[in-house]
């Protein structure tokens, strides 16, 4: 499956204050998620002094291990993208086998203490898709892959809360806190940070994955250890997991014809959602559509393409790119057309899914992009099962604009650069009129 939304996610960044603040403004129909899926790995010492030294010996034994399995065994079928030439590799020699039994002695025999040889060759697996230096590809343990395989549609048990991760330090912030959810119920608030989850540092992994530790059966708790801005000792909340709704899209009629809709996230049920929204404001007279994309993490590449199916003309939406150059198109059918003037927000929390989206109204010169430049994802990851029920998460391509653009990296730029910024009270119900970037819109939208 290609992915563009882990499910969560995302690690957006939270250096923009008005990122942050336009979505407090919007609590009202913004979604319940509690992941982004972009993001960056750090890597951190496995233990210090001596045991620092060990670890190589433990990442020459992944790689043996992990190479073992894809190759020799042939645990996983990957196609032409993993085939052919420098389709395998043969890294392991006897000098190699020797080091590792060696290293691996030493640990057994002086390492303080007794180590469980699970976590030790899944942290051996972990660290051979790490030695990639890319933030998107890893491996799941059984449960890993189970918890991030909880449905994507519109409901789960988790604690109602929208975290953001900073793409260079990997702080995780709580964005916001829904009403009635149990995060509000156990005291959590809007700007804690969050420092760990059950025995996890926050700081340690992508969002998407840390997020399926906070996801779990409902009723069940999550141990989470946060920092609150002006304190300087940590607090821990024993979270209960509930029920959270998770509407991906949401509407408004405003002025003049226009009609507002906000996509949150492009999840299982967004398309369907999108064009219901749609047809609803088509029969509220609306003439010209603003589409909201600000904080947006990505989704599934199918749901955009097919909201993208529904707005454009017959064409290419989007086109991914292997290392060997094999091309799949999604493309645009003559069915449907969504003929009205355009105006579409991004911000740099826009990624993946929401930059596919920008891109090919862009490129079909299909409306009018304001805002800041967009984060900058234009890879595609698939995720494969293993036959032991672990999986792999794999960047296995490049994705590029319907004009031939791959934004990786670099983002998609606004025709109409305006950074945010909302003029109402922030602890108030959101007045679009309050939004300097919605009002550009409409305003852009009544002079066509």
């Amino acid at each position: 499956m290609i992915e563009g939304r882990e499910n969560i996610e995302h690690s957006n960044k939270i250096e923009h204050p008005e990122n942050v603040e336009h979505s407090n403004q919007t609590n009202n129909i913004r979604q319940v998620i509690e992941v982004h899926e972009i993001g960056e790995k750090e890597g951190h010492p496995f233990a210090k002094g001596v045991v620092t030294g060990l670890l190589s010996a433990v990442f020459f034994l992944l790689i043996s291990i992990a190479v073992w399995i894809f190759w020799l065994n042939g645990r996983i079928s990957t196609g032409s993208a993993m085939g052919g030439a420098g389709g395998s590799a043969n890294i392991i020699d006897n000098s190699v086998r020797a080091k590792v039994n060696e290293l691996a002695g030493v640990i057994n025999e002086y390492y303080y203490e007794d180590v469980d040889e699970e976590d030790l060759t899944d942290g051996l697996y972990k660290g051979l898709f790490a030695s990639l230096g890319d933030p998107y590809s890893a491996y799941y343990t059984k449960e890993e892959y189970e918890e991030m395989m909880i449905s994507a549609s519109a409901q789960y048990y988790g604690i109602g809360a929208v975290l953001q991760q900073d793409k260079d330090t990997m702080q995780v912030q709580i964005k916001k806190i829904y009403d009635d959810t149990p995060a509000m119920e156990a005291g959590l608030e809007e700007g804690d940070i969050v420092v760990s989850v059950e025995d996890i540092d926050a700081r340690s992994m992508e969002l998407s994955e840390l997020v399926t530790h906070i996801r779990g059966e409902e009723n069940s708790r999550v141990h989470i250890v946060i920092l609150r801005q002006g304190e300087e000792e940590e607090r821990e909340y024993d979270v209960r997991r509930g029920k959270v709704d998770v509407p991906t899209v949401d509407s408004r009629m405003l002025e003049d014809e226009v009609g507002y809709i906000i996509i949150a996230e492009f999840g299982e049920a967004t398309a369907e959602d999108f064009k219901q929204h749609v047809e609803k404001l088509e029969k509220r007279g609306m003439k010209k559509l603003v589409v909201d994309l600000r904080d947006n993490p990505g989704g599934m590449m199918s749901s955009v393409s097919e909201i993208l199916d529904y707005i454009l003309p017959e064409g290419v939406i989007v086109y991914t790119e292997d290392k060997y150059g094999n091309r799949q198109e999604l493309k645009s059918d003559a069915e449907h057309c969504l003929n009205l003037p355009m105006a579409v927000l991004i911000n740099g929390n826009s990624a993946s899914c929401s930059e596919i989206f920008a891109g090919a109204i862009r490129d079909y010169d299909y409306g009018t992009l304001i805002g800041t430049t967009t984060y900058g994802k234009g890879v595609v990851q698939t995720v494969r099962p293993l036959t032991d029920q672990s999986a792999i998460k794999l960047t296995t391509a490049r994705y590029f604009t319907p004009k031939g653009e791959n934004i990786h990296g670099t983002g998609i730029d606004p025709d109409i650069e305006l950074k945010y910024k909302y003029t109402g009270k922030r602890s108030g119900e959101y007045d679009y009129t309050k939004d300097n970037q919605v009002r550009r819109a409409v305003s852009i939208l009544k002079e066509q």
